[in-house]
């Protein structure tokens, strides 16, 4: 029996996931600073969690053997680290960290445990990003060459608290809205890299449309908009737009995907919908758009088909039920899962990297070779 330590209000959207499996893990033991949050699971799932902490290091001294952290996230590493150092298994939520160096130290630290360490990127379990996915690996787009993700969400409601504190600062005020570049990268990054299988991105370069909401709001460093290029190792191109200023309507999952027999777009809004073209042999360049779900049948993995109505709704479209699930086997296993610590280093050191890039004109930064064993000589950065 596995039993789970949350911290974190953002965790308890992994409870479903959780609690369908009580054949092999225990939601045991939860840690906020606010107690009415550790109250959350009785309210909306029926169940109390046995154990409560206000004080991390106090669950990770009790008796679970993994930890979910749901944290600001520039508490992340130091809170992975502490729970590898104390033997157990993490999922962290994104992004993996917020400095370079802390990525090398989290790296390293996963290795030297022999844990596992689960990067929580749910945009990853979308359905029809699955469904994409399983389409590229049977040829359908032949040999794509581009692909792009968009995450536009206006968080600046996001940056005061309320509940009788109104005007007070949250974290994401100086960890979000403080920052140039593209800080969030993960969402729009995840899942198109997936679809670019094997390939790593060798260098970034990000470029920003200024600051024109920000002057308004007046209290803010990030761009309103930025585009961020990612050269594969293959010479491939992936690019990402973060704007979480701009007032305009939620577009959060944004995609599309470019090869030498087909396209792919998501839908912006206003009844559009996901949709593929595939060239046909008499008329390559002609054709119309289809929508993605005719290909549902055959290329929706099998588990999504299955799924209970509960599992659907857990959140995120189903991902955060399919997230627990892959975690929960990885520790069964004990084989790292493919949202590993090497793909949560070089997803998050894009929006690190944008950072440097955008505030030196657009400069082209590479990207560090995040691998097992990397060697201290070769944990540099290079500007081109």
């Amino acid at each position: 029996m596995i039993r789970i330590g949350i911290v974190g209000g953002r965790g308890l959207s992994t409870m479903r996931g959780f609690l369908s499996r009580p054949d092999v893990c225990e939601v045991t033991a939860i840690c906020d600073l606010d107690e009415e949050v550790m109250e959350r699971p009785k309210e909306r799932f029926g169940y109390d969690v046995p154990h409560k902490f206000r004080v991390y290091e106090d669950m990770l001294a009790a008796d679970i053997d993994a930890v979910v952290i749901a944290t600001p996230m520039q508490n992340h590493v130091q809170q992975a680290i502490e729970a590898l150092h104390a033997g157990k298994h993490v999922m962290c939520e994104v992004t993996a960290g917020v400095t370079m160096d802390e990525l090398w130290w989290l790296k390293e630290a996963v290795e030297e445990s022999g844990k596992i360490y689960f990067f929580a990127e749910n945009y990853c379990y979308i359905p029809q990003n699955q469904v994409i996915r399983n389409m590229v690996r049977d040829g359908l787009f032949g040999e794509i060459y581009f692909g792009e993700g968009e995450y536009t969400h206006n968080v600046v409601s996001y940056a005061t608290y309320g509940k009788g504190v109104t005007g007070k600062d949250t974290w994401r005020r100086w960890w979000q809205l403080g920052k140039r570049g593209c800080f969030y990268p993960t969402h729009s990054l995840g899942p198109v890299a997936q679809w670019f299988g094997d390939d790593h991105v060798k260098s970034v370069a990000c470029f920003s449309s200024g600051q024109h909401v920000a002057a308004l709001e007046g209290i803010y460093r990030l761009d309103d908009t930025t585009e961020t290029l990612c050269q594969m190792e293959s010479g491939k191109l992936i690019k990402l737009r973060v704007d979480c200023l701009s007032r305009r309507p939620h577009c959060m999952h944004y995609y599309s995907l470019q090869g030498t027999q087909g396209c792919y777009e998501a839908p912006r809004g206003m009844g559009d919908d996901h949709k593929v073209w595939f060239a046909s042999p008499e008329h390559p360049r002609d054709g119309e758009w289809r929508p993605l779900s005719d290909f549902y049948d055959q290329y929706l993995p099998d588990r999504y088909r299955k799924a209970s109505e509960e599992q659907k709704n857990s959140g995120h479209w189903g991902g955060d039920y399919f997230i627990v699930e892959d975690f929960l086997n990885a520790v069964l296993t004990g084989q790292q899962p493919e949202l590993n610590v090497y793909r949560a280093c070089e997803w998050t050191a894009v929006g690190l990297l944008s950072e440097l890039s955008v505030t030196n004109g657009g400069r082209v930064i590479e990207m560090p070779k995040f691998r097992p064993d990397t060697p201290l000589s070769e944990q540099i950065t290079k500007l081109w």
